[in-house]
């Protein structure tokens, strides 16, 4: 390659890099600007590569999850409240989530101290009240609680990494049922959970890069997303937030480093993000939670933040 036309080249990609990646791709008539970053706890020490965030809707608070398995409690306008660590009984935390009396569920791996993995629950005023321990199912010793979700009627949906099916308990931690999808006769493993306001459930599979969606009845909707490793289709999706507004669809891709965009059919919409550092830019996002407003909070892993966007129709 001649001297001018490896300058050309550099200059080609330093503008691939400088222009951020969610201005492309974008549908006329819809976008998503970047807003602001969670990056400090009360403090003002930095959060360490956080893995799960969550957005309570009657107190209008973020949690957030990091590395050091500590809960950060913050404002809505992301104004740092509270860090519940080992010294409130959080030790091995690995999601969470709120009811609607403002009690507080973590999900927590086996310690030295306690070795049984366990679900501690917490109340309005974040003082630990009970654990519940899952048991009286077929790999009950070997599941680890990750990520929860809590339904009106105060039953306890509980998924974890790469277990086929996810648990629903009462709130006294009695297993009512296991909800597990199916493709070609096999149970499919799964890696995430949500819940949206109307009750519909939603399951991802990182292994099939689906989202699989029931309703509030637990009665199978329907399956989107297609497993690949390029624009539109999903290689590691690890979380799904919804837009409690419209009902669209946002999936986190930990190894493509975006979050696609689906409407509330599970028709693709776009996607947005990309490998980077700067504003707008992912690396390796792991979380994602819609507000009550629409602002998309994602868990941006290895930039060490919650990364704040705003879509705008």
């Amino acid at each position: 390659m001649k001297p001018i036309q490896l300058i050309k080249l550099i200059i080609i990609i330093g503008l691939i890099l400088i222009v951020p990646h969610t201005l492309n791709a974008q549908p006329k008539g819809f976008s998503v600007t970047y807003l602001d970053s969670i990056t400090e706890d009360e403090e003002g020490g930095k959060i360490y590569f956080p893995s799960s965030v969550f957005f309570e809707p009657v107190r209008n608070e973020i949690y957030v999850i990091d590395s050091k398995a500590r809960i950060i409690i913050y404002t809505s306008d992301f104004f740092p409240i509270i860090t519940l660590s080992k010294r409130n009984g959080i030790e091995t935390a690995q999601g969470l989530t709120v009811d609607n009396k403002g009690n507080l569920y973590v999900a927590q791996s086996a310690t030295k101290e306690n070795p049984r993995h366990r679900i501690s629950i917490f109340n309005a005023c974040l003082r630990w009240e009970r654990d519940i321990y899952l048991e009286g199912f077929e790999g009950a010793d070997s599941f680890i609680p990750y990520r929860l979700s809590v339904d009106k009627n105060g039953n306890i949906y509980v998924a974890a990494s790469y277990f086929p099916g996810i648990l629903i308990l009462n709130n006294q931690g009695k297993l009512l049922e296991i909800i597990s999808p199916e493709e070609e006769d096999r149970k499919v493993k799964l890696t995430s959970m949500t819940l949206d306001k109307a009750g519909r459930i939603y399951l991802v599979s990182e292994e099939e890069g689906h989202v699989y969606v029931y309703d509030e009845n637990r009665n199978f909707l329907f399956k989107f997303g297609e497993k690949g490793g390029s624009s539109g289709k999903l290689s590691r999706p690890l979380a799904v937030g919804v837009d409690n507004r419209n009902g669209r669809m946002y999936v986190v891709d930990y190894m493509r480093h975006t979050v696609n965009v689906y409407d509330d059919k599970g028709k693709y919409f776009f996607e947005f993000g990309g490998l980077g550092w700067g504003e707008g830019w992912f690396q390796h996002p792991r979380d994602i939670y819609i507000d009550s407003v629409g602002r998309i909070l994602v868990a941006d892993t290895f930039n060490d933040r919650i990364e704040v966007l705003q879509p705008k129709e």
